[in-house]
Protein backbone atom coordinates (compact mmCIF):
# COMPACT_ATOMS: atom_id res chain seq x y z
CA UNK A 1 0.00 0.00 0.00
CA UNK A 2 2.92 2.36 0.58
CA UNK A 3 4.21 2.18 -2.79
CA UNK A 4 1.03 2.61 -4.72
CA UNK A 5 0.31 5.91 -1.56
CA UNK A 6 3.43 7.67 -3.27
CA UNK A 7 2.23 6.44 -7.14
CA UNK A 8 -1.26 8.67 -6.12
CA UNK A 9 1.07 11.33 -5.33
CA UNK A 10 2.95 11.34 -8.34
CA UNK A 11 0.14 11.27 -9.93
CA UNK A 12 -1.39 13.98 -8.33
CA UNK A 13 1.26 16.25 -8.52
CA UNK A 14 2.10 15.61 -11.75
CA UNK A 15 -1.54 16.32 -12.90
CA UNK A 16 -1.45 19.20 -10.86
CA UNK A 17 1.73 20.22 -12.52
CA UNK A 18 0.94 19.31 -16.30
CA UNK A 19 -2.38 21.68 -15.74
CA UNK A 20 -0.38 25.01 -14.19
CA UNK A 21 2.66 24.67 -16.63
CA UNK A 22 0.36 24.27 -19.97
CA UNK A 23 -2.62 26.43 -19.35
CA UNK A 24 -1.47 29.24 -16.51
CA UNK A 25 -4.10 31.25 -17.37
CA UNK A 26 -6.88 29.09 -16.54
CA UNK A 27 -6.18 28.61 -13.51
CA UNK A 28 -6.46 32.04 -11.88
CA UNK A 29 -6.62 30.80 -8.21
CA UNK A 30 -2.78 30.06 -8.14
CA UNK A 31 -1.09 27.35 -7.67
CA UNK A 32 -1.55 25.91 -4.19
CA UNK A 33 -5.44 25.36 -4.70
CA UNK A 34 -4.49 23.75 -8.04
CA UNK A 35 -2.03 21.36 -6.05
CA UNK A 36 -4.12 20.88 -3.63
CA UNK A 37 -7.18 19.70 -5.69
CA UNK A 38 -4.89 17.09 -7.54
CA UNK A 39 -2.75 15.58 -5.12
CA UNK A 40 -6.01 15.11 -2.64
CA UNK A 41 -8.25 14.11 -5.52
CA UNK A 42 -5.13 11.26 -6.74
CA UNK A 43 -5.18 10.24 -3.19
CA UNK A 44 -8.68 9.58 -2.61
CA UNK A 45 -9.84 8.14 -5.37
CA UNK A 46 -6.81 6.01 -5.29
CA UNK A 47 -6.83 4.71 -2.05
CA UNK A 48 -10.78 4.19 -2.60
CA UNK A 49 -10.50 2.19 -5.49
CA UNK A 50 -7.79 0.38 -3.79
CA UNK A 51 -9.90 -0.95 -1.22
CA UNK A 52 -12.79 -1.18 -3.53
CA UNK A 53 -10.95 -3.59 -5.74
CA UNK A 54 -9.15 -5.15 -2.69
CA UNK A 55 -5.75 -4.26 -3.31
CA UNK A 56 -5.38 -6.71 -6.40
CA UNK A 57 -5.40 -4.56 -9.23
CA UNK A 58 -3.01 -1.67 -8.55
CA UNK A 59 -2.57 -0.52 -11.95
CA UNK A 60 -6.49 0.22 -12.41
CA UNK A 61 -6.02 1.90 -8.83
CA UNK A 62 -3.08 4.29 -10.65
CA UNK A 63 -5.61 4.54 -13.90
CA UNK A 64 -8.92 5.97 -11.65
CA UNK A 65 -6.74 8.18 -9.61
CA UNK A 66 -5.26 9.93 -12.65
CA UNK A 67 -8.68 10.40 -14.46
CA UNK A 68 -10.49 11.33 -11.00
CA UNK A 69 -7.70 13.79 -10.30
CA UNK A 70 -7.64 15.23 -14.10
CA UNK A 71 -11.51 15.07 -13.66
CA UNK A 72 -11.41 17.63 -10.85
CA UNK A 73 -8.58 20.19 -11.31
CA UNK A 74 -10.47 20.82 -14.55
CA UNK A 75 -13.09 22.03 -12.32
CA UNK A 76 -10.84 24.73 -11.59
CA UNK A 77 -9.83 25.92 -14.78
CA UNK A 78 -11.74 29.03 -15.59
CA UNK A 79 -11.23 29.81 -19.42
CA UNK A 80 -13.88 32.78 -19.33
CA UNK A 81 -11.04 34.55 -17.61
CA UNK A 82 -8.15 33.73 -19.90
CA UNK A 83 -6.26 36.49 -21.37
CA UNK A 84 -7.48 37.59 -24.54
CA UNK A 85 -10.48 36.08 -24.33
CA UNK A 86 -13.57 37.42 -24.30
CA UNK A 87 -16.84 35.93 -21.91
CA UNK A 88 -19.69 34.43 -23.65
CA UNK A 89 -22.28 35.98 -22.23
CA UNK A 90 -25.93 33.66 -22.81
CA UNK A 91 -27.97 36.82 -23.24
CA UNK A 92 -28.19 40.34 -25.47
CA UNK A 93 -26.31 42.81 -23.36
CA UNK A 94 -28.96 45.40 -21.93
CA UNK A 95 -29.47 49.17 -23.08
CA UNK A 96 -29.96 51.62 -20.35
CA UNK A 97 -33.33 52.02 -19.46
CA UNK A 98 -34.58 48.76 -21.86
CA UNK A 99 -35.99 46.83 -18.49
CA UNK A 100 -38.36 49.32 -17.83
CA UNK A 101 -41.84 49.61 -19.49
CA UNK A 102 -43.21 52.51 -20.88
CA UNK A 103 -46.17 53.58 -19.88
CA UNK A 104 -48.39 55.65 -21.72
CA UNK A 105 -51.32 58.07 -20.05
Amino acid sequence: MLVETLAFVLVGLVVGATALLSLPAYFPSGWGLTMGTSLGSALLAGVITHFTLDGGHPAAAIAVSLVASALLTSVLARPDLAAGRQPAHRHRPHRAGSHRRQRHA
